[in-house]
């Protein structure tokens, strides 16, 4: 019976084995690496060699670009993470709705999320919002503009938003799954109460999904932080390096100008920012996170 439990344990762990094999050598090995070599002066050409801690005080005293990225990230994150939210909440609201064919629409709306973040999309969004493109063209119409969505300092980085803010899908996906668990009792209720839609709303659904908010604020905060595809591709992180964002900082540093060793200080700086603003999160949650059973 034991040698039966071993033999099971056995293909227990060859069946996993890709996923450990997978971890080991893609995830933790180059996480540590990246540490050792945060500590080095390494071009990927040469042998790295120790700095100490040079690198980290070029970060914080001698690199003003540094300062110039992690401005334009955290403007980045603060606008678009919740007006992200709150259009996937408002979608989902809508989707939630017992109508025929309503699965087709909520298949619909899901897509951006699957093809957003692809190189495709952010060639596509450049035509759209281009001085002469789609977009232009619209306002055009109306004798609106034209606006320059990508060549103005002062919008780029809102046109570089509206790309995030379209990819709602996920977002949207669980809102509307923790709608639906929502009790219909408690509408009734409220509406014997005589509590208008709007009031429902704001009583019964939201303090409802706050654990998902929570879930989806920080996920979304996460990706946020490190979105790279549409400055890079879209703007370059003009103009004037106002979508100049950390991602697409920390790229040219590793492979545009190969320091290896300081791209891998930028990346434990953009761990350790990240870490601390979702313990803050965490932490500001007991306030406004409400579950059933009354827990925090």
């Amino acid at each position: 019976m034991i040698k039966s439990r071993k033999n099971f344990q056995y293909v227990g762990l060859l069946y996993i084995s890709p996923w450990i094999i997978g971890l080991l050598l893609f995830q933790l090995y180059p996480f540590l690496s990246s540490f050792y070599y945060s500590f080095t002066n390494y071009n990927m050409i040469s042998a790295p060699t120790w700095v100490g801690l040079d690198n980290y005080t070029k970060v914080f005293s001698g690199d003003p670009d540094f300062y110039q990225s992690l401005k334009v990230t955290a403007i980045y994150v603060l606008l678009a993470v919740p007006v992200k939210l709150a259009f996937a909440l408002f979608i989902a609201m809508l989707l939630s709705a017992k109508l025929k064919g309503i699965n087709f629409f909520r298949t619909v709306y899901y897509l951006p999320s699957i093809l957003g973040g692809s190189v495709a999309i952010s060639v596509l969004w450049r035509f759209l919002f281009m001085k002469e493109g789609v977009v232009n063209a619209l306002l055009a119409r109306l004798n609106i503009g034209p606006v320059d969505w990508l060549g103005s300092p002062d919008v780029a980085l809102y046109t570089l938003g509206l790309l995030t803010v379209w990819q709602f899908g996920s977002s949207m996906v669980l809102f509307l799954a923790g709608i639906q668990q929502i009790p219909s009792e408690l509408y009734e209720a409220g509406s014997i109460d005589g509590a208008s839609k709007f009031r429902m709303f704001f009583k019964i659904t939201v303090p409802l999904l706050t654990p998902i908010v929570l879930f989806n604020l920080v996920m979304q905060m996460v990706n946020a932080f490190q979105d790279f595809t549409g400055a890079f591709i879209i703007t370059g992180g003009g103009p004037l390096k106002s979508t100049y964002l950390y991602a697409l900082k920390l790229y040219e540093e590793a492979f545009t100008f190969f320091n290896m060793g300081y791209a891998s200080a930028l990346s434990w700086v953009l761990f350790i920012i990240i870490m601390a603003v979702t313990a803050m999160i965490f932490k500001s949650s007991g306030n406004w996170v409400h579950y059933e059973d009354g827990g925090k």
